[in-house]
């Protein structure tokens, strides 16, 4: 935030600043409301706009679900990784060490839900492995690379880059292997240790998992990343956010929702009860407040589209994890903005 003249302005990287003016007679307090109710509605602004443009291109047969599926190949191949090197390289080496427990709240929140709704799916609920390690994907896996890049830079700037960069990697690093050693057990093809291994192998060959490892190992060595190539890189990286909701809005047309009580589980599970959870152990552990408006806000996020992918690929729960996508996707507009309202109002 930057103050001068006579109001405040909120400017976000790369964004035009918010001006919040103090007028004559106003109070701290309603320029705090004020100021807050600007950056709420300049977070989620864009996920409306961006989703509703894309459900808009569906509906008019611009777009239809295997274009989108290219646009989506273009931000993981290419957009994302870029964002991701260039923002955590933008991270001073002191910044990174003093983000150390916001980093280790978020990946040990998203490796512990899934663990444990896992364990609740299958043992409690008795549904099946495959199905049990799918919902638990969808609940503890947020769309922290897509969403996050439109919501994060503008209330927690540079900060930003770590959290999206950490969730990211849990997804990819920790979350989908286990999913995949319960998906493909029992095929009988390898044994177990080197079904992981391949699927580590497989994981870090991807742009998006080493490019924010190489820049965690930048900045921990003290190399930073010259003015110039920053630029360049975020040229394209700065697509990320925009294009991602644009491609989920086009996919979200073509997709029949179901409303069945699983599905209804897993979206409140995720868009609520999960960053609710996490909230309360960081106040009872009293835990600083920007660090815990940043993580629970991050776990806020609605479920990532990776649940749904594997779900069509392995062909079982395809309309749960389908419609989980949806509505938690759709949905997320207004449990976002409760959470960012209570943590960042």
């Amino acid at each position: 935030m930057v103050l001068g003249g006579s109001g405040n302005e909120i400017a976000p990287a790369g964004r035009a600043p918010v001006r919040c003016l103090v007028h004559s007679g106003g109070s701290a307090s309603c320029l705090r409301e004020e100021c807050g109710m600007s950056m709420l509605v300049g977070a989620l602004l864009p996920i409306v706009v961006a989703l509703g443009l894309g459900f808009l291109a569906g509906a008019r047969h611009d777009f239809d679900a295997s274009q989108a599926t290219i646009l989506n190949r273009m931000v993981m191949l290419y957009a994302l990784p870029l964002s991701l090197f260039a923002g955590v390289m933008a991270v001073p080496r002191e910044r990174l060490f003093s983000n150390l427990p916001m980093l280790a709240w978020i990946a040990g929140a998203m490796t512990v839900c899934l663990v444990v709704v896992y364990l609740v799916s299958r043992y409690v609920a008795r549904r099946p492995p495959p199905v049990a390690a799918l919902q638990a994907l969808a609940i503890g896996a947020p769309a922290v690379p897509f969403v996050g890049s439109s919501v994060l830079p503008d209330l927690f700037h540079a900060d930003s880059a770590l959290a999206i960069a950490i969730g990211s990697l849990v997804v990819n690093i920790v979350q989908v292997p286990l999913v995949m050693l319960v998906l493909t057990r029992g095929s009988g093809k390898r044994p177990v240790g080197a079904q992981l291994a391949s699927s580590l192998r497989q994981t870090f060959a991807e742009p998006l998992v080493w490019s924010p490892l190489a820049a965690f190992a930048l900045v921990t060595a003290g190399i930073g990343l010259p003015a110039m190539l920053h630029g360049s890189l975020m040229l394209l990286g700065q697509a990320t956010g925009g294009v991602a909701l644009f491609a989920s809005g086009a996919t979200l047309f073509s997709q029949k929702v179901s409303w069945s009580r699983p599905v209804w589980i897993n979206v409140i599970s995720r868009n609520l009860v999960m960053p609710a959870a996490v909230w309360g152990l960081m106040a009872a552990t009293s835990t600083k407040a920007q660090v815990s408006s940043l993580v629970v806000v991050t776990l806020a996020i609605p479920t990532a589209s990776m649940a749904t992918i594997l779900a069509i690929r392995f062909g079982t729960a395809t309309r749960e994890m389908a419609s989980t996508l949806s509505i938690s996707t759709v949905s997320s507009v207004a449990t976002m903005g409760l959470f960012l309202f209570l943590t960042h109002g």
